[in-house]
């Protein structure tokens, strides 16, 4: 990310480039996804140990996907409805 207060000529040269804004751009869309697992429950874990860590993470994925899959299938049904609705 880039670094707050002044920079050196280095560091300017750096912040200007393709590589670095194409990864500030990256970073962006994954705080975003951060935050969509957080609205689905993948707030605060209380289980303890890595294995119950990686078992609650992998449910709110399970979850944060299974929500994007209703709105996906939602929106097909309504084109088809719409589609019906134009043809009658």
């Amino acid at each position: 990310m880039t670094r707050k207060g002044r920079k050196n000529q280095e560091e300017q040269a750096e912040e200007s480039g393709r590589t670095f804004k194409n990864r500030r751009h990256k970073h962006s869309a994954v705080e975003s996804d951060i935050n969509r697992l957080e609205r689905h429950g993948l707030d605060r874990c209380m289980d303890k140990g890595l294995h119950a860590f990686k078992r609650y993470c992998a449910r709110g994925v399970v979850a944060a996907n299974l929500h994007k899959l209703g709105n996906v299938l939602q929106e097909k049904a309504r084109k088809k409805h719409d589609k019906l609705r134009k043809a009658a």
